[in-house]
């Protein structure tokens, strides 16, 4: 039987001579086709020019967990509560959560077998055209580039309840420089940070969980809770589909990031083995960081208490919803540590933003989407140029911060709020065509580290599901009273930009490089490059997984039942 890891490392290294072949083929003369394309030839394909695979299993399962839970479920989720009641936030939050596990398990098969940093950019470009992983991969950067000023505009709010006398700009300094230095160590010390930053926020909620629930049962002496008073008498649902749609945007807000660990499964140890199960773990993220929380507040807190309003437009820890529950179940001094847990949470946000967004920027450069310069990264494997660039755009927190929000900076934030929707539903139409193209080379599934179930359900409920929300976002922009235009045209503004990139790249396409063909022909579809291992070797590596697990059990251990075992692999292959 041949050694697993053995067989995995050849096959990344023969994927990286692919791109550099791939690269010579655009030519080496011309400056500007050196600076967009990069070096070809042997200083190209250097092994310190290439990012570091030091990510482990706990890493990469950490984020998947609590890894990108910010200020969305901290702050703002209780405004869902606040505008449409506890019933219908529950019920948002739950829809989003369905959607949310159907992309993260169709991208996690293609992740897992192609564990690359430009996840469903790259796949964009492989399985269905050039155009839709340019447009993918600049609507990503975008997103999250612009999420590093907000977020450090977040933190400086928070640092100030202990310290109000110091500027917003000067804590932005403060939280950016750490941050930054830390990016530029090593992979590992990003794994690392994320791991402890996570694992704080997973305490703090499953603490809060369980203090919620028996505050509400009423089980805090001198404490009352109010039961299921909350749900009762017309409570549970307010102001009808109107305002159950505008719920969306929190939930969308809370659940972004989810699809990080694609991203990180190029920088990650044996992908074949971390991916999928750091993507079966997103299931307890969604049950227990989201439905719960949700539910809790809702048991806990009445739709029409203020403190669920000025948490979310106030930035106002003593108002948080964690820190209300904490406070009226007898924990006065809860308002510090939902502070320094809050704190944690942006700085972990800010943390993976830098990292997101100077992965896809990588990415983009090596695919030859985006300057070469941004595909240069030192004998660390750490990406120099794009971190400096994702630095570069957190200086607009300075300018807000000394000049005021302008109507400029949110508009552009308005550019991210619709861009997560738009790249979940293209990961759906990803994950369809990567399958026909698959079988249509005669491949086996059996080769697949991590196959989805109950396809074609999951990515064509993904689509479906994409355009009803998008419609309902609409819906909700149109309806609200008194009538804007300029609420509908925020709603749908990231839809603009992802349609300049897709048109312009295709244009560029048809008139600057000639190419007719718009998409990738199923038989011309690339699925050798970053393979984890060479067809026909899965099944044996697979096989040779499971009888290193069965050696380990002791002998004596009783035969499980069929229904058990059936039972079990079904849980299994869902969860």
């Amino acid at each position: 039987m041949p050694d697993k890891d053995a067989a995995f490392l050849p096959v990344v290294a023969s994927s990286e001579n692919h791109n550099g072949a791939a690269m010579a083929a655009y030519g080496s003369s011309g400056f500007w086709k050196r600076f967009t394309v990069g070096n070809t030839g042997a200083s190209a394909q250097r092994p310190e020019n290439q990012t570091k695979r030091a990510m482990q299993s706990r890493h990469l399962m950490m984020i998947a967990i609590g890894g990108t839970i910010g200020t969305g479920i901290f702050l703002s989720a209780g405004s869902a509560i606040a505008l449409a009641g506890p019933g219908s936030a529950l019920l948002s939050y739950f829809v989003v959560g369905i959607f949310v596990y159907c992309v993260v398990i169709t991208l996690g098969e293609m992740s897992a077998m192609y564990p690359v940093s430009g996840a469903f950019s790259v796949f964009g470009t492989r399985f269905v055209s050039p155009a839709l992983g340019f447009t993918l991969g600049w609507n990503y950067w975008f997103q999250w580039s612009l999420s590093i000023p907000s977020e450090l505009t977040a933190a400086a709010i928070i640092l100030q309840y202990w310290a109000p006398q110091v500027q917003a700009w000067e804590w932005a300094i403060v939280i950016i420089v750490p941050v930054f230095l830390l990016q530029l160590i090593h992979v590992r010390v990003y794994g690392e940070s994320e791991y402890w930053f996570a694992l704080i926020k997973v305490l703090m909620i499953i603490l809060f969980i369980f203090v919620g629930l028996i505050y509400d049962w009423g089980g805090v002496r001198g404490h009352p809770g109010p039961g299921l008073s909350n749900f009762q008498n017309g409570q549970a649902f307010i102001g009808g589909f109107k305002n159950f749609a505008q719920t969306f945007v929190y939930a969308f807000y809370s659940f972004g990031g989810v699809e990080l660990v694609a991203v990180a499964a190029g920088e990650s140890a044996q992908p074949h083995k971390t991916v999928p199960r750091a993507i079966k773990a997103t299931f307890f993220r969604i049950v227990l960081f989201y439905i719960l929380t949700i539910l809790t507040i809702g048991l806990c807190i009445n739709w029409q208490d203020p403190t669920l309003i000025s948490a979310a437009y106030n930035s106002d820890v003593t108002a948080s919803s964690l820190t209300v529950v904490f406070q009226r179940a007898g924990f006065g001094a809860a308002a510090h540590v939902i502070n320094a847990v809050l704190l944690t949470a942006v700085l972990s946000a800010t943390n993976s933003c830098f990292y997101a967004s100077s992965r896809m920027l990588l990415s983009l450069a090596k695919s030859g989407q985006a300057p070469r310069i941004f595909g240069w990264v030192n004998s660390r494997g750490v990406p120099i140029p794009t971190l400096l660039m994702a630095l570069a755009m957190s200086f607009i927190t300075f300018l807000t911060s000394i000049w005021g929000e302008g109507i400029v900076f949110t508009w552009l934030l308005n550019l991210t709020g619709i861009s997560a929707l738009l790249v979940w539903g293209s990961i759906g139409l990803i994950s369809l065509r990567f399958r026909v193209a698959y079988r249509a080379q005669g491949r086996s599934l059996s080769d697949l580290p991590y196959t989805q179930p109950l396809y074609p359900l999951l990515p064509i409920g993904v689509v479906v599901l994409a355009i009803l929300m998008f419609i309902a976002e609409g819906y909700s922009a149109v309806k609200e009273e008194p009538f804007q235009a300029k609420n509908v045209a925020a709603t749908y503004i990231g839809v603009a930009l992802y349609v300049v990139l897709y048109i312009g790249y295709t244009l560029y396409e048809r008139f600057g490089l000639g190419i007719r063909q718009h998409c990738v022909p199923l038989l011309e579809v690339d699925f050798e490059s970053d393979v984890v291992w060479k067809p026909g070797e899965g099944a044996v590596i697979q096989d040779g997984d499971q009888y290193d697990g069965k050696n380990e059990e002791d002998a004596t251990v009783p035969r499980t039942p069929r229904w058990q075992t059936w039972l079990f692999s079904v849980v299994k292959r869902v969860y």
